[in-house]
């Protein structure tokens, strides 16, 4: 019977045992393959569509050569850094101080919005409900010049676009009411794209949300482009140029008058004081332009000296995109990343001094006070506004100089002689501004849905009138006040 009853057993068996070893090498596949995906899979639920111009290409884009410099290393896969959909966990995450212009201003605690906060064309107002983007007040088509409806009109686009990306997982975008300055001049309160550095511009009663500049949706100039062709444009460059083969001269190109009024002459006593001078590129742009650089031309040369305008210039951005020597007084405004500059200082360095120009060139210059000496730098606001001074050798990612350029010269020599130094600081910059991803989509929209979150935490509009201006639902905006 023992007999008779293995036999009737055994085929049960090793079909139990079959499905024992299928079970088990199913799961042993589904953990290898597990295994096998890169952890960039896992940055969202969503399928990412390829952009047309990716910020970030593929590493099978990438030349060998491209891989093997560090100015190109990335600290996450294209497929996170041209990611719009990230939740805001991952967002802090990936883009460490990402947010910490918002975090500021929000820590000065509530204020309120008006109805019209700003008279004459003032700020836009528009609203936020549902997660949909509608018009309240506007400043109308004929008030405004092509740059401003441009710069208005993309900036709209990219809080849309914030707006859309909205992950579906996490609480949604809060309503809310708020106002977006298209001017260069800061409006408070309002997301602008700037905010004054001197705390005594920035006190406790203003409130500046700096926001990303127009750019990064498109900006139709020749030598500058959309941000994300920029940014191809500058990977591409930088793959393939060291900093031996970079062009050893400080270089900038732009419009001598456009001045800032706290910054004097300065863009006229920069042009005065490369004059001739072996180690520059220096030139006031033609009439014609004929002389102008495509913005990524810039990263060929190893100093990119860079002068804010009338408040903040919009070129910053892409000069911080490249693996040269940003050269620049101290800056005056805080763009959305501007935080993460991290400055040396000319006048520390050994042997770097300043210098008066001839009398010949300095009649009309702000070089000098009116005693003949020169202006002191840095002056007191500069201090409280970069408090700290970054070692040049491991830390620092820009250089500032005199704002009258009086040691221009010195620090370039400096530079010139110190090439580990001068590499490093370039590198820095490249590493953090590309490699870390902070000017990418994913993080313009992790940005964006910050800003919006942290403007509604301390808005207050509740009896400013908001309720009896018509509401133009965005898409309908878009063509009636920009398309038509």
């Amino acid at each position: 019977m023992g007999g008779s009853i293995t036999s009737k057993r055994g085929p049960a068996s090793s079909h139990a045992r079959l499905r024992q070893v299928v079970i088990v090498s199913v799961i042993c596949l589904a953990l290898y393959c597990f295994m096998l995906v890169p952890d960039h899979s896992l940055d969202s639920s969503r399928t990412v569509p390829e952009p047309v111009f990716p910020y970030y290409a593929s590493s099978s884009s990438s030349s060998s050569k491209s891989k093997q410099q560090s100015p190109q290393q990335q600290r996450h896969p294209p497929s996170l850094l041209n990611n719009r959909f990230l939740t805001t966990p991952q967002c802090a995450a990936a883009f460490p101080g990402l947010t910490k212009e918002i975090d500021d201003v929000v820590a000065k605690g509530p204020f309120v919005l008006p109805r019209n906060p700003h008279p004459g064309l003032g700020p836009l107002v528009a609203r936020v409900r549902g997660g949909r983007l509608s018009i309240l007040s506007y400043a109308r088509r004929v008030d405004l010049g092509r740059d401003m409806l441009q710069h208005r009109s993309a900036t709209l686009h990219q809080i849309a676009a914030a707006l859309l990306t909205a992950p579906a997982e996490e609480e949604p975008i809060p309503d809310t009411i708020f106002a977006f300055n298209h001017e260069d001049d800061p409006a408070s309160p309002s997301l602008s794209y700037a905010r004054p550095a001197d705390p005594v511009l920035n006190g406790a009663a203003k409130r500046f949300f700096a926001v990303p500049h127009f750019s990064f949706w498109a900006w139709p100039i020749g030598p500058v482009g959309s941000f994300g062709r920029a940014a191809t444009a500058i990977a591409s460059l930088e793959s393939e140029l060291s900093w031996a083969a970079k062009t050893p001269k400080a270089v900038w190109r732009g419009t001598a008058w456009f001045n800032s009024a706290r910054a004097g002459r300065t863009r006229q006593d920069l042009v005065a004081a490369a004059r001739g001078k072996p180690w520059a590129d220096v030139e006031a742009l033609h009439a014609n332009r004929s002389n102008a650089l495509a913005v990524e031309d810039f990263c060929r040369y190893r100093y990119v000296v860079h002068t804010e305008g009338v408040t903040y210039s919009g070129r910053f951005q892409y000069h911080q995109l490249c693996a040269s020597v940003v050269l620049a007084p101290p800056l005056a405004w805080m763009q959305h990343l501007t935080h993460l500059a991290r400055p040396a200082f000319s006048y520390a360095l050994d042997g770097v001094a300043r210098t008066a120009p001839s009398s010949s060139s300095s009649s009309s210059s702000s070089f000098s006070s009116s005693s003949g000496n020169l202006v002191p730098y840095p002056a007191p606001w500069v201090k409280e506004a970069w408090p700290t001074a970054y070692d040049p050798r491991t830390e620092a990612n820009i250089l500032f100089v005199a704002p009258d350029w009086s040691d221009l010269e010195a620090t370039v020599d400096w530079l010139e002689r110190h090439p580990k130094v001068a590499e490093g600081i370039a590198r820095r910059q490249r590493e953090l501004f590309h490699g870390g991803g902070y000017f990418s989509p994913a993080a313009e929209m992790c940005y964006w849905r910050a800003a919006i979150r942290g403007w509604s935490s301390v808005v207050r509009t509740d009896g400013q009138g908001f309720e009896d201006l018509e509401e133009i639902p965005w898409e309908e905006f878009s063509l009636k006040e920009i398309h038509k």
